[in-house]
This record gives C-alpha cells, sequence and structure tokens, in this order.
C-alpha cells in the first residue's frame, strides 16, 4: 500500500480567539497523519453522534420519522448474494451500527419538508459538532460551522469553469489518498456527474441540502448532507477549492465523511480505496521497483478507457513527510492525471516519448524539480500548439509533468482502478464499450465457525467460506485462458476505529477442482491436504481490498477467502471480474438426513450380549461373539442389567445368528431398571444413562461427567409422538442405537481424549453422523452450543445430534419438497418440545 499510515506527534502553541475575550493561548501535542501541508489536527473524543433517525428536532416533532431507503442498489453484468438473518428475529448489528440512518434518509421527501416549513436542513445523522470531527480526542481548537452562505456573499456549487482538479485543495486532515482520488475522478466528466451530481445550487430552491452517491460494499448508496462546514476564522479547515467561493469538494469530503462515521475516519488511507468508491471498480497494484513487462501499455490503455491512477514513494519511518532533494515527497499520495506519447527534438533526442502528467493534492509549490518540470529547458523544445494540447501551464499548481523512465524510477507503487461494470452505460455498450463481467457475493468470518485463517493453520484453513466459480468461455485474445480478477474487500473497518477495530490482515487462495467432481459442498481437510493450489494473491495484506489478476483455463475452481490468522471476526465482499460471463456461488449443501445412514440408524443393527467376565477391553473373545450362553434375563440384579447396557453400547460387531438370544438380553436388562411397566421417563433414563456413561468414561479414559436432566428430556422428546413424557423399550432401543453411533464419532474425533470436540470439526462429526448441515445451519449449531474456547463437549455434541434428528425428522413429516406447513400449535410443540 501507499504507506498512508506514516505518522508522528509535534508540539505545537495555538493562539486564538473566541470573540468574546482576550487572546487565549494553549500548548497541545498533536497526531499527525503525515500527508498535509500544514498542520494535522488530533482527534476528538467520545466516538460517534447520537442517533436521531429522520428528520431531527426542528421538523415539528417528526424526530423519530423514518424514511425509505435512498439510492438503491444498481448495475449490469453482476449479481449479489447477501447474508441472510435469522428469520423472525431482531439482529443485534442493525441495532448496533450507528449508521444504519445514513441509508435511510430519502432526498425528496426531506427537501419537501424543508421547502414547505421554510427551514434549513439539520442533518441529525452527521450533526454540526466536535463528534463528527474527532472520535478519539477533544478537538485542539474551537471549530464554528458555517454555511457557504455566511462564509462568501456569492457561493457556488461548482463555478462556471467546471469542476476540475484544481478545485482539489488539502485542509488540515490527513486524508491526501482521498483527495488524489477525487482530482482524478474530475478528469472523467461521465463518472463524476454520477458520483456529484451537478444540478445543485445555493439558489433554486435551496434549503441547506445536497446529495452525493458512492459505491459502497456492494451497493451505489446516496448519501446527504447539510452545508454547515467546520471553519476556523472564516476559513474551511480542510478540503476546499483553489476558488474562495466553491463548495463542491467541501461538501464532497463532509458526504464521505459522514459514510466512514467522523472525519477523523479519513485520516491515512490508500487511494484505491476512494478510487473503488467513487467507481464500483476493482484495483490493481504494481510495484514500480519490479516492473511489468508491459507496463506502458497498460498505463495508456488504462488513461484511454477513463480508469483512475495513483501513485506513490514508500514513506521514511524516521521522518514525517520527507521532502526529497527533486521536490518529490515521500509517504504521500499523487494522481496521475495524464499519460501520453509526446512528439519532441532536443539536442538529446527525437521522436515519441512516453509522458506523465502527476498532480500532488496539496496543490501548491511542492512539485517535481527534474527534467521536464514547470519551465525546465527541455519545454523549450516542444510547440506552443503542442504546449496547448497538453494543458500546459507553469503555476504553483501541484501539477507537473515528467517523462515515463523518470516517472518508473522516482516513484515505488501504482495503482489502477478498473472501472465496474456499472461504470458504462447502455449506448457506450452498443458503441463498442467493454465492461467486466461482475458476481458479487458477501460473507463473515465467525470464529469457532469459519475463520479458519490461512494455509499455514491446516487443521482448520479448509473451514473457511469456499466459492466455486466456472469459467467458460476463453478470452478473445488469449489462447485457450481466462482471465479472472478477483478481490476480497473488508467491510466497514474504517468505521469501526472508533471502537478499537483495525484492518484485518487478509488474502486468497485459488483451487482447480477435478472435472467429474459432482459435490457442490464444502470440500474438507483431506481435498486441501492432497491438492496444490493453483493460484492465490499476491500477498496477505492489512488492506481494505486484496486483488489479484489471474489467467486460467477454462474451469471449475475453489476460491477461499481468509485472514492471516484463524479465529477473526469479519464481513467481507468477493468480487469476482472476468471478461466473459461466469458461474459463482457459495460452496454449500441442503440441511437435512444422509438416507444410508439414516437407515443403518433405524434398527437394521442389532446388539450383541456377551457375559461381563468375557469383556477385555472394547471388544468380545471371537469365541463370544459366536456364541452367547443361554440366560433368564428376567432376574437380572440391576448392575448386570446395567452391565449389559454397557456391553451393548460398545459392540461394534455386525449381527450374527443370536440376534434373537441378543434383543432378549437387552429387554430383559430394560426391564430390570425400568419396571414392570416397561417405560422410562427423563428422570430414570438420566439414572440409567449415567450409569452406564460414566461407566464407560472411567474404563475408556473419556471424559465425561453425565447427562443433565435437560439433555435427558430432549431424549424422550425425540421419540415421545404422543406427549406422553415417557419411552417404552422400542423407543429406548432406538434411542440407544443412535447413542451407540454418535458415542463412537466423538471418540474417533477426540483424538486427544479431552472430552471436547474443536468447533471446527462438527460439520465432519455430523455428517460421519448421518446428517448433512447448511453453512447458515452449522453456524447457528456452533454458536448454541460450543463454548469459549471453541469447544463441544461429548454432552452438548449429543443434544444436537438429538435435536438435530428431531427437527428433521418433523420437517420430513410434513414436508412437500421445498416447504413443511404447521400450525401454530404444531410449531410450538416441535420447536419447545426437543
Amino acid at each position: 500500500m501507499f504507506g498512508f499510515k506514516s505518522g508522528g506527534s509535534r508540539t505545537v502553541t495555538t493562539s486564538y480567539s473566541s470573540g468574546g475575550g482576550p487572546v487565549q493561548t494553549t500548548t497541545k501535542t498533536f497526531r499527525y497523519g503525515g500527508d498535509g501541508p500544514g498542520m494535522d489536527i488530533g482527534s476528538g473524543e467520545n466516538g460517534g453522534t447520537d442517533i436521531n433517525v429522520g428528520f431531527g428536532n426542528k421538523f415539528g416533532g417528526m424526530a423519530n420519522y423514518k424514511f425509505n431507503v435512498g439510492g438503491g442498489r444498481g448495475g449490469c453484468g453482476r449479481s449479489i448474494s447477501q447474508r441472510p438473518n435469522v428469520t423472525g428475529r431482531a439482529t443485534r448489528k442493525e441495532k448496533k451500527n450507528p449508521f444504519a440512518g445514513v441509508l435511510n434518509q430519502n432526498y425528496d421527501q426531506i427537501k419537501a419538508k424543508c421547502l414547505a416549513e421554510g427551514i434549513l436542513f439539520e442533518d441529525p445523522e452527521f450533526e454540526a459538532c466536535d463528534n463528527s470531527i474527532f472520535y478519539s480526542k477533544k478537538p485542539s481548537r474551537p471549530f464554528e460551522w458555517k454555511r457557504p452562505t455566511e462564509i462568501c456573499d456569492n457561493p457556488q456549487f461548482i463555478d462556471q469553469h467546471g469542476a476540475s482538479r484544481f478545485d482539489v485543495q488539502q485542509g488540515e486532515l490527513g486524508d491526501c489518498w482521498l483527495l488524489a482520488a477525487t482530482a482524478s475522478l474530475t478528469i472523467n466528466k461521465t463518472l463524476f456527474a454520477r458520483v456529484v451530481p451537478t444540478d445543485q445550487n445555493f439558489t433554486d430552491d435551496y434549503c441547506g441540502l445536497f446529495r452525493f452517491r458512492f459505491w459502497h460494499q456492494g451497493d451505489w448508496v446516496e448519501v446527504l448532507v447539510d452545508d454547515r462546514l467546520p471553519t476556523y476564522y472564516n476559513k474551511l479547515s480542510f478540503m476546499h477549492s483553489a476558488e474562495n467561493n466553491e463548495f463542491w469538494s467541501a461538501l464532497f469530503e463532509k458526504a464521505y465523511a459522514k459514510l466512514q462515521g467522523s472525519y477523523e475516519s479519513l485520516k491515512g488511507g490508500s487511494t484505491c480505496e476512494a478510487m473503488e468508491d467513487f467507481t464500483g471498480g476493482v484495483t490493481e497494484m504494481f510495484d514500480l521497483r519490479k516492473p511489468e513487462d508491459k507496463l506502458l501499455t497498460i498505463m495508456m490503455k488504462a488513461s484511454d478507457r477513463g480508469s483512475l491512477m495513483g501513485c506513490s514513494i514508500d514513506a521514511d519511518p524516521s521522518q514525517l513527510e520527507a521532502v526529497l532533494d527533486n521536490g518529490l515527497v515521500m509517504g504521500h499520495a499523487y494522481s496521475i492525471t495524464a499519460v501520453k506519447l509526446v512528439d519532441i527534438k532536443t539536442p538529446r533526442t527525437s521522436g515519441r516519448i512516453p509522458m506523465v502528467r502527476v498532480r500532488n493534492p496539496w496543490g501548491n509549490e511542492a512539485e517535481w524539480k527534474g527534467a521536464w518540470s514547470d519551465e525546465s529547458e527541455e519545454w523549450r523544445f516542444i510547440p506552443e500548439e503542442e504546449k496547448q494540447n497538453l494543458g500546459l501551464t507553469f503555476d504553483d499548481d501541484g501539477e507537473f509533468w515528467m517523462s515515463f523512465s523518470d516517472w518508473k524510477q522516482n516513484f515505488q507503487k501504482l495503482e489502477i482502478c478498473n472501472l465496474g461494470p456499472d461504470s458504462l452505460d447502455e449506448d457506450e455498450v452498443q458503441s463498442g464499450g467493454k465492461r467486466w463481467e461482475s458476481q458479487t457475493q458477501s460473507g463473515e468470518w465467525i470464529p469457532r465457525v469459519n475463520a479458519g485463517g490461512c494455509r499455514n493453520y491446516l487443521d482448520t484453513f479448509w473451514t473457511n467460506p469456499q466459492y466455486k466459480v466456472t469459467l467458460v468461455d476463453p478470452d478473445d485474445d488469449e489462447d485457450d485462458l481466462c482471465t479472472m480478477l478477483v478481490g476480497i474487500l473488508q467491510k466497514d473497518r474504517r468505521k469501526q476505529r472508533k471502537e478499537g477495530l483495525d484492518l484485518l490482515t487478509i488474502g486468497y487462495v485459488i483451487y482447480k477442482m477435478k472435472d467429474d467432481a459432482e459435490s457442490d459442498g464444502p470440500l474438507d481437510l483431506k481435498f486441501f491436504k492432497y491438492n496444490a493450489s493453483t493460484a492465490k494473491s499476491p500477498s496477505f495484506i492489512n488492506m481494505r481490498e486484496i486483488c489479484g489478476r489471474h489467467k486460467l483455463p477454462p474451469g471449475t475452481y475453489v476460491i477461499i477467502p481468509s485472514t492471516f490468522e484463524p479465529h477473526q471476526k469479519g464481513e467481507y465482499l468477493v468480487r469476482i471480474f472476468s471478461e466473459k460471463a461466469n458461474q459463482t456461488g457459495e460452496m454449500d449443501e441442503e440441511t437435512g438426513m444422509i438416507e444410508d445412514q439414516r437407515t443403518a440408524a433405524r434398527g437394521n443393527r442389532k446388539f450383541h450380549h456377551y457375559p461381563p467376565s468375557s469383556r477385555s477391553g472394547h471388544t468380545a473373545p471371537s469365541s463370544a461373539r459366536r456364541k452367547a450362553p443361554t440366560r433368564n434375563y428376567d432376574h437380572m440384579s440391576r448392575r448386570e442389567a446395567l452391565e449389559v447396557l454397557y456391553n451393548a453400547l460398545n459392540e461394534e460387531t455386525e449381527p450374527t445368528e443370536e440376534e434373537h438370544e441378543q434383543e432378549a438380553a437387552l429387554k430383559g436388562s430394560f426391564r430390570r431398571v425400568a419396571g414392570d411397566d416397561m417405560e422410562v421417563d427423563a428422570y430414570e433414563l438420566q439414572g440409567i444413562l449415567n450409569a452406564v456413561f460414566t461407566k464407560a468414561s472411567n474404563v475408556e479414559n473419556f471424559k465425561f461427567s453425565g447427562f443433565s436432566l435437560d439433555c435427558c428430556r430432549s431424549m424422550v422428546a425425540m421419540h415421545d409422538g404422543d406427549l406422553s413424557g415417557k419411552l417404552g423399550f422400542d423407543e429406548f432401543k432406538d434411542l440407544w442405537n443412535d447413542l451407540r453411533k454418535w458415542k463412537g464419532v466423538f471418540k474417533e474425533r477426540d483424538t486427544d481424549k479431552s472430552g471436547y470436540l474443536s468447533s471446527y470439526e462438527l460439520r465432519q462429526a455430523l455428517h460421519q453422523s448421518g446428517f448433512r448441515l447448511s453453512n447458515r445451519s452449522l453456524s447457528a449449531l456452533v454458536m448454541r452450543y460450543s463454548n469459549k474456547e471453541s469447544q463441544i463437549e461429548f454432552g452438548d455434541f449429543i443434544v444436537a445430534a438429538i435435536r438435530l434428528k428431531t427437527m428433521l425428522s418433523s420437517y420430513k413429516s410434513r414436508s412437500n419438497g421445498d416447504m413443511a406447513a404447521f400450525s401454530v400449535d404444531d410449531f410450538i410443540q416441535t420447536t419447545m418440545y426437543a
């Protein structure tokens, strides 16, 4: 990235007057983001503004009025998949998100209300207060919020010359990355008009309300602001135009700050981040110390297609804003405003040489001092007509020209934002313009569920979300290869700075699937253990988005987005761009029961009995399996009956000719502990199971302290269709069969004999137990049955399996395919008695 996180501190003495008293002097230590020409102010405390969704208290008691969502989803050549919530339940994300109301304001309704009541709009979602500027400290000076009509006599949204890169002047905020992207945006008039509606002014139906549009995490959204701007001594404090009466750039910065939570949230960033939010495009990064062979061609094509470009020099960690002898500034974002081939003839060379026009967002004299700089002798060999075609000026405006070779030698990073499918309208497409085909998937890394980390953590890596992409048609200009751009964007991290969160280190890996692969379910550990990756992200990096370009043969691939470390929580957006249409979807499976295992679990296997004296370890001698002695099972003692149940629990052989004898043994044991009515309730069942299972845990070094009463109630409910609260022998036999199988699965997965499974292993364990789980259902089960250490104990595993089987059986009995109908009473009984 561009190194915009460089920073430092400085002690500054400030003199100011509030207008009502003598001049005051304060000495403060300020923190710097390292990008402004002047002082970079520290940050304010009390993060976040108080939310009052709607018009605010000034709108005739409509403080809590809510509007329909403004902006909206648009585009072509793309599809979007959103992660669903639990049906019918409020989501904590919506309740905790202090910016939800930002997208719930409607321009037309607010404007009509203001004009009807003759008032100026005051935005309750981004109030004119210190909290909207800073979130970590109190402000160092008394900012005064003023409307443009209070700053000058003839305010203009955009002046008669139109919007230009010279309207982007940096203030006291360390957001040069945003300014560099904004300057590039002004060059493409179509894109600029989409982001900055140009029909706004301070005269026609003026009510202090302005709107802007940004691409925000997959959607184009409209952000509304009032026109109160932070000033100091009647001067704009942050981004502003070179003209004192032009205000589009200041209001534009305010709208972007509102979307991110505060002005301070804009400190430090990457130019590509803002470029993407202005275009919906995907950004590629190039290391100029290892330049591409066809870099000039790439840049010229990007310039011709209107792509946004930026460049920088890595920051000096020991010096803030280090200015080199050649005039360039380290750790600073520059925008590239043109790439041209210029005809020249000098004593040293002649012909067409590639030139790059670069702009420093400071907009001052801090410019390149080498060849082709302002008023350098090289320009004497360029005709005046050519100079006019280039738009050449020699003002101290921060803009300068460099030869391509000098530019490549002196800068270190290049960012190119490829415009997304929404950037071309239908007329441009019909006239020959090309656009990317785009697929978008929203997802989330959830600790204990699917936050598996990178491939260094192989045991959990396979649990990460997986996305299948099928590339069918090769590119027109390639030999049987398909171009695919993959971008992984982490959501809302800039907003969450006030909560102490920063960017995660993220990346992705791509695997080729076999042609005969049939399952759409997630790939398991075995696949990743024995298959090498086909491609991967350029690196794992703590940027908002990591992007890579890949040339792959047609086929089916799986993309695994992940954080570098496991167990890290975050939401993300997967974007897949290709020149030809592709098929994309999350690797998932339908929740249900695996039929062959379900059949085997329901009575096909019988129980074998052999006397306690013949047992040694976990298996019976072969002679005992061949022939079981005949005895009267109806007159066993309770201890002997429990011993028979224990042996039946651990028997692993297939049925033999003695199965009738063995079932008699099990039935006699059940009669001895259940009584003459041959039924057990949850209390009796708890006594039976804990006597058997705790013995098993002691003998087999298997950690388990016993089933809870609630667990036993669930066991009874699983087989109690008539709501009697009891189990007969046949139901008990089915339950015993399930418990024996589930115990075997748990022991097999519990390799360290700890009595716990890792929550990341739950899917495999339940799959082995006869269940299929969708990603959504798996998340619900892990959250419900695992502890803080991502562990699932044996009792919770049994409860999960019992309730899963109960619910699936109830659903199956009423399903007509994709849906099942329940009355209110049936639904309550099914969900509550489980």
